[in-house]
């Protein structure tokens, strides 16, 4: 099992360049930065997904199973967030 700690860094550290990205800019929204991150998150777990095969048959014939694990974890951890600021009503504006 990984170090939470260690993974929680990362996850931080992804964080910190999206928020400085919003308060660096006057013209770029927090959707627009959000839709970059995730753009970046997809495009690096395809490259990790690719890595797992020595063929693009194989990986085509995983293709649905990779993006339903994707589509399964980035799902459950949304929902995980949004009902924590739901709890705590944690935003800004």
């Amino acid at each position: 099992m990984e170090n939470k700690e260690e993974f929680m860094k990362r996850a931080d550290a992804h964080i910190f360049l999206a928020n400085e990205q919003i308060n660096d800019s006057k013209t770029v929204t927090p959707g627009e930065i959000s839709a970059s991150f995730l753009f970046g998150a997809s495009r690096f777990n395809a490259w990790v997904a690719a890595c797992e095969f020595d063929s693009p048959e194989a990986m085509k014939a995983a293709k649905d199973e990779i993006t339903e694990y994707f589509l399964k974890e980035y799902k459950q951890m949304l929902e995980q967030h949004i009902d924590s600021h739901i709890e705590a009503f944690e935003f800004s504006k």
